[in-house]
Order: structure tokens, then C-alpha cells, then sequence
């Protein structure tokens, strides 16, 4: 695939977004979209960079780590950027996997392997009740501008974590998810994509981010 140049996007009224993940691009852009008609959404992972180093996620919260990301972006291409942070937190579980989510088992992504070991921690602590099982997803999301201003927001979807996997779609902890949103029967790997949108803690953030942009839009137009 052959990438878009920096300089070709410095004539456009371009935001990047953090991430090589164009999926993630289209959810962003549907729904900032509205807010920002004239701009146009690209992925870091589009564009051709020869220097760029991915930073380190060394924050303590979501939070912190996707200001980490948007600013490494904005700093390297002098654009705004977008970047988002999520993962989620079993509450028998003092929190965990947390900011670890991706990693917990140990190699990043390994999705089964973090499945299995977050159903073995659930059953070392005795945890088999749904209301002993309560967690929620959570995604923190970072706007920056070329002038260091920074826009934030916090989206969660609660529910519980289900005793196995169920479900073909989704990713991460998709299978085991069972979502209040959903009834708290059925996972977020056993609906649509589209359905899963409309409740996860993904867009609830970007609809929260996408009230503040209005705000600041027309505190910046007078």
C-alpha cells in the first residue's frame, strides 16, 4: 500500500489518528465527522514517516497514555491528532488487567491466552456469581492541536465477565464481555459490529469528545 506523504497531507485540513488500524479511523470519522465536515481522517500507519518512533506508554491511567499518543503524533507531524486508550477493569480483580489489558498473559494481543487468565483469576478468587463478576470496559480519548491545546473524554460500557467464551466476533475480551447494555446475557462477540458501536466504551468517548469539540469550535469562532 503506498502511503500518503506528510506533505500532501499539510494541504489538506487533516487529522491523524494514532493508530494502524483504519477500522478504527472509519468509527472515529463517523462520528467527528459531523462536527469537523471539512476534515479528513488518516491513520499514522497511512502515512509515510521515515523517523518516527512510536512512544511508550509509561501513564498510570488510559488517560495518560492516550495524551502520550496524540502528543508523540502532533509533535512529529505538526497536524491534530487523535488518540485512544481503552481495556478493562474486572472489579474482583482490584482493577485488573487495567492499563495491561492487552498484555496481561504476557506477548501483546494474544487474545486467547488473556481470555483464559482472566477466567483462572476470576475462579482463584472464588468469583463464579455474576454479581461477583462485575467489570467494565473503559476507552479514554486525547484531541491535540498543533498549539498544545488538548481535548479529553471517557467513555465506559459496564456489565460482566461470563464463565466462558461465547460468541465468534468481536476481539480482546469480546467473548466473556456480557454487557448490562445487552441484557447482561449475551457477549459483545455475539452482535454486529454496528451494534457493537452503538455501546461500547469506544463511542460513548467519542461522543463525549465530540460535544467538547463543539464547545471549543465556537469559543475559537467567537
Amino acid at each position: 500500500m503506498k502511503k500518503i506523504s506528510l506533505d500532501t497531507l499539510k494541504q489538506k485540513d487533516a487529522i491523524v489518528v494514532a493508530t494502524g488500524n483504519v477500522g478504527k479511523v472509519k468509527e472515529i470519522k463517523a462520528i467527528l465527522g459531523p462536527v469537523l465536515p471539512e476534515a479528513e481522517f488518516y491513520a499514522l500507519g497511512e502515512i509515510a514517516l521515515d523517523n518516527y518512533v512510536e512512544p511508550e506508554e509509561t501513564g498510570d491511567t488510559f488517560a495518560e497514555n492516550a495524551l502520550i499518543k496524540a502528543k508523540a503524533a502532533t509533535e512529529a507531524l505538526g497536524l491534530r491528532a487523535i488518540a485512544d486508550d481503552s481495556g478493562l477493569c474486572v472489579n474482583a480483580l482490584d482493577g485488573a488487567p487495567g492499563i495491561f489489558s492487552a498484555r496481561w498473559a504476557g506477548a501483546h494481543g494474544d487474545d486467547q491466552a488473556n481470555n483464559k487468565k482472566l477466567l483462572d483469576e476470576l475462579k482463584k478468587r472464588g468469583a463464579t456469581a455474576l454479581d461477583e463478576r462485575t467489570a467494565h470496559f473503559i476507552s479514554s480519548v486525547a484531541m491535540v492541536f498543533p498549539d498544545g491545546s488538548v481535548l479529553a473524554a471517557e467513555g465506559r460500557c459496564r456489565g460482566s465477565i461470563a464463565s466462558q467464551e461465547q460468541g465468534e466476533n468481536g476481539f480482546g475480551y469480546d467473548p466473556i464481555f456480557l454487557a448490562d447494555a445487552l441484557g447482561g446475557e449475551t457477549t459483545t462477540a455475539q452482535i454486529s459490529a454496528e451494534e457493537k458501536n452503538k455501546i461500547s466504551h469506544r463511542s460513548k468517548a467519542l461522543h463525549a469528545l465530540a460535544d467538547k469539540l463543539k464547545e471549543h469550535l465556537q469559543k475559537e469562532n467567537g
